[in-house]
């Protein structure tokens, strides 16, 4: 039986016990003038919440978690699961025996100058429950692992002595069953811990309400830590030097209840601003409001300083409005991650996560699936984002039992009131979340129901109560909120007439390596058809964890600089689940980001910049090119532009551009900025939008968007056949210099996330389609010209593979035909693979580009001139996987140092790829420390190819992208330089 009166309550195992001496969440901002505690950290890990504490001392770092620190005597790693618990224990009980727990303890010097004042210790954020002592006294206790705590110190310290502060952390608990997210398993202190200090006459709390209107009203809630306020107390405002008026109905003397009034005050503020400069997302405008409490002798008793936005938010019939105007949600999910660090970020961090979302067209963040870091609300009130804050809410395994289950009750208001009250003055902040996949129940409807009292100048959203019927009237959400909803079902909810509140996918294509497949085709429907509001991606991070090789343990906070372009240095890898050495884990569905570890953009950002592009070419008309203005708030006098015209039979051209001048929603004809010459191949005019000054989140000249038109199609050039032959073996496959492996017939890619988990690569598989046998081969030649018929048979079918080789001037020509049968009715591709030899080391072609592009991820790409060294072609997604593709290629050279080389023309554009890589050494690798890059290029030229969809979790790709069965024809021309 333990000693300790903390841990004699087992809090890990009273989930109807939230909180013990914890205060109340509140808004005033204390940071400023406190004493910070972050730093060195005397530890032990203990097996158990209930083991002796007794042995040698180590250090942690703190903020941070210890499964990713090197501690002595500290062997517990990080562990990912995405539904399961990592536990078999079912809820409300944790393991017994198995319980990390971690003790922190350090000694503080309390400021001298803090006599006769509150002191009180803020822990920023504790994975699970946090247990606190001061001189051995116990303090209090709190849940919630993403929320901070803070505890009243005054009656356990004496100022200008020290005192010895010990933090205890259990891992496991009741709480880790609504905290069951797709995400990394650690434990830690993971935000900052200070101790600041107030006068005991101090603000208890302050509600900011800033309508588009301008009028501005505060409620501010005053209490006295003797109890009793005292006489003559006063509440003053100033918003950017204008005095705010004191509202006399809320001054202590009305309130009826005086032994109420006798502890806690009240006091409302207003104003009105007029040309009020208000905020949104395209311009977030703030504004500098000052709270000041006053005593009787009107010196300052306490102060709280908060940035505000003037700014509505309303439902009105099927369509969110943000003052008024109906805003489309360029949304990704977001959580506090770092590859070093886990779930400790920094201001930096947070602020370099939210100017590249920015700089790619995102407007709006679901803090998924908890509170993030309180910094990051302030600079999404800078830079302009729309966030969804969600509570920290997910009982995935046990999601059913735990909706209404009433030991549950008090932790859903607890985490649902909390994060209102610290978040509500944010204007960045428009809907609240009751949480993620965690059924829906009861419990919910109390959170939903505190919420709605407390601010109702915000919406709430719950997937849970809104997938049951997308039309409800009477559930805990106003959103209809689904997560990966077939498109052609949202378009036929939108279009049906029973729609009733607007439908804004809170996760959508799914970015789970080479993914986000008919993204474009999503918005097209989305910004056609009213209804529709858009949606979250899944997700920001690819959320691997800098690992050493040799050991296997976390790198931790020394690891800056071991990564770059999403690359980890040799000796070095991103782990995913399973890499710790855990036995229950969900393998790399942990890596679902837009963007790697590192923060380096996916090709997939690309793609959302140019669908999310604010200026954009509607048209190319006979009087010239149509442009519109696609924002909601703001004009075009923020951007710049240049012209580009890239011909295939020629050079690129450049131009300035004079933006029209055109308010949201309107379009203008502009002249086109060049005379197009008669002759030719195609021609595609490229607007270069870029910043034209500097913005919070871009220095001046940062690309925006690249809209594109096609101002002339391509003309056929035929190959004049030459009087000569062409050599092929034996196997009749053809004969070249700078060939080491012939073209050949390709069906088989390295399986994408995709593939595997959504069923197509095990169906490939069954098929044979990995290993194709090439036999039946027969080989004719009529005058110089090879005609090569082969049988590829698989385990279920053979493919017929039909090759005419012709010689033309300078290479060959080299037609082909296959015939898929019946039963192959959704193949990974049809076409032809080579291989080079070493040394051609330089990729110049004309077609989309630069960056990665396959069918249905391809509006990203413009189409131009383009050159990439071959190394750098290739996408290292976490898993090694297809990757590196090139859409609508129209012909490519692949050369060396000294200009030699080979080039290919293509009938038609095409889908290549070149890369250091065989699809089965793609196939074989589950990271990429194992892949081995060969010497010279493995080339793909694709018939077709399938599209890559998002069906690791959602939908597939669109029936148009898929590569069907019957007869595919191609024709290339192979020359040497």
């Amino acid at each position: 039986m333990t000693s300790d009166p903390l841990l004699a309550l087992r809090p890990w195992e009273a989930p109807e016990v939230t909180s013990w001496g914890r205060l109340p969440m509140n808004a005033v901002d204390r940071r400023s003038g406190a004493l910070p505690l972050d730093g060195d950290w005397n530890f032990r890990l203990l097996p158990a919440p209930d083991a002796p504490v007794g042995g040698p001392w180590s250090t942690a770092y703190v903020p941070g978690v210890w499964t990713m620190q090197s501690i002595q005597g500290a062997d517990d790693l990080p562990q990912y699961t995405n539904i399961r618990m990592p536990y078999a224990e079912f809820p409300p009980l944790s393991p017994v025996h198995r319980n990390p727990t971690g003790v922190y303890e350090r000694t503080v010097d309390i400021p001298a100058e803090w006599t006769g004042r509150r002191i009180v210790l803020q822990v920023g954020a504790a994975e699970s429950v946090l247990l606190v002592q001061v001189d051995g006294r116990p303090v209090g206790m709190s849940k919630d692992s993403h929320l901070a705590a803070d505890f009243d110190l005054t009656p356990f310290v004496r100022p200008g002595e020290r005192a010895t502060v010990r933090l205890t952390v259990v891992k496991w608990s009741d709480a880790s069953h609504i905290e069951d997210q797709d995400q990394w398993w650690h434990g830690g202190i993971t935000r900052s811990v200070l101790l600041y200090a107030t006068d005991p006459l101090y603000l208890a709390d302050v509600t900011v309400r800033a309508a588009y209107s301008g009028e501005l009203r505060v409620d501010c809630r005053v209490r006295d830590a003797g109890g009793a306020l005292p006489d003559g107390w006063y509440v003053t405002g100033e918003l950017d030097g204008r005095l705010l008026t004191q509202d006399a109905e809320f001054d202590r003397a009305n309130v009826e209840d005086e032994r109420v009034s006798d502890f806690l005050g009240e006091v409302r503020l207003h104003t009105t601003v007029p040309d009020v400069r208000t905020w949104n997302a395209e311009t977030p405008e703030l504004y500098g409001l000052t709270v000041r409490l006053h005593r009787a002798d009107a010196t300052v008793a306490d102060t709280s300083y908060h940035r505000i936005g003037f700014r509505d938010v309303e439902i009105v019939g099927r369509n969110l409005l943000v003052n008024g105007e109906r805003v489309f949600i360029r949304g990704v999910n977001r959580h506090d991650f770092h590859p070093l660090t886990g779930r400790t970020v920094s201001y930096d961090d947070m602020r370099a996560d939210l100017v590249l979302l920015k700089r790619f067209g995102f407007n709006a963040i679901r803090t998924a699936h908890y509170p993030n870091d309180p910094g990051l609300y302030d600079l999404a009130d800078e830079l302009g984002f729309y966030v969804v804050d969600e509570a920290d809410i997910e009982s995935h395994d046990h999601a059913h039992e735990i909706a209404d289950d009433p030991r549950y009750l008090n932790a859903f208001v607890d985490r649902v009131s909390r994060m209102v009250l610290r978040d509500k003055n944010h204007p960045s902040v428009i809907i609240w979340s009751l949480g993620n996949e965690s059924d829906y129940g009861a419990n919910h409807d109390a959170a939903a129901g505190w919420a709605r009292r407390h601010d109702p100048t915000r919406p709430i959203q719950y997937e849970g109560a809104a997938k049951l019927d997308w039309a409800a009237t009477d559930d805990a959400s106003d959103i209809a909120c689904p997560m990966y909803a077939p498109l052609e079902d949202c378009v036929a909810h939108a279009l049906s007439g029973e729609q009733t509140r607007p439908l804004i996918q809170c996760e959508y294509s799914h970015a789970m390596g080479n993914s986000n497949g008919t993204l474009a085709d999503h918005w097209a429907a989305i910004e056609s058809t009213p209804g529709l509001q858009g949606g979250f991606i899944w997700e920001f991070w690819d959320h691997g964890i800098l690992q050493r090789v040799n050991d296997g343990r976390p790198v931790g906070r020394g690891g800056a600089g071991l990564y770059d372009n999403g690359v980890a240095a040799p000796g070095y890898r991103w782990a995913y689940g399973g890499d710790f050495g855990e036995t229950i884990h969900d393998g790399a569905f942990i890596a679902d980001g837009v963007v790697f570890p590192d923060r380096t953009p996916k090709p997939a950002m690309y793609e959302h910049r140019e669908v999310a592009a604010p200026v954009r070419i509607e048209c190319f008309r006979h009087e010239g090119i149509v442009l519109g203005n696609h924002q909601h708030f703001r004009g075009l006098d923020w951007l710049a532009g240049e012209w580009e015209l890239s011909l295939a039979d020629g050079d690129t051209l450049t131009a300035p551009a004079e933006l029209p001048d055109l308010r949201p929603g309107e379009t203008a004809v502009v002249p086109l900025p060049f005379e197009v010459p008669r002759e030719g191949g195609e021609a595609w005019l490229t607007l270069r939008v870029t910043t034209a000054r500097d913005e919070a989140w871009a220095p001046r000249g940062t690309v925006v968007c690249l809209p594109q038109v096609r101002l002339r199609e391509a003309a056929p050039v035929p190959a004049s056949p030459e009087n000569r032959s062409v050599e092929v073996d034996a196997d009749g496959l053809l004969v070249h210099p700078l060939l080491t492996a012939a073209p050949t017939l390709s069906l088989w890619r390295a399986p994408t996330d995709n593939d595997e988990l959504g069923g197509m690569a095990l169906r490939w598989r069954t098929w044979g389609l990995d290993a194709l046998v090439r036999k039946a081969v027969s080989v004719r030649a009529d005058d110089g010209r090879v005609t090569v018929v082969a049988e590829y048979a698989g385990t279920l079918g053979v493919v017929r593979h039909r090759q005419v080789l012709t010689p033309v001037e300078g290479g060959v020509r080299i037609d082909e035909e296959a015939e898929l049968p019946a039963e192959f009715d959704d193949v990974a591709r049809v076409g032809s693979v080579f291989e080079t030899v070493p040394g051609l080391d330089l990729l110049e072609w004309f077609g989309q580009g630069p960056w990665e592009s396959y069918p249905d991820r391809s509006a990203g790409a413009p189409v131009g001139r383009h050159s990439v060294p071959v190394d750098e072609l290739f996408t290292p997604y976490l898993r090694p996987q297809e990757s590196g593709g090139r859409h609508g290629v129209r012909r490519f050279t692949l050369s060396a140092p000294d200009a030699t080389g080979l080039t290919v023309a293509l009938d038609e554009p095409r889908q290549v790829s070149v890369t250091r890589y065989r699809a089965e050494d793609l196939t074989s690798a589950t990271h990429h420390d194992q892949l081995v890059p060969r010497a010279g290029c493995v080339v793909h030229l694709d018939a077709a190819h399938r599209g890559l969809g998002t069906a690791s979790c959602g939908p597939d790709t669109f029936p148009s992208y898929l590569v069907a069965p019957g007869v595919h024809r191609w024709s290339w021309t192979l020359r040497t330089l």
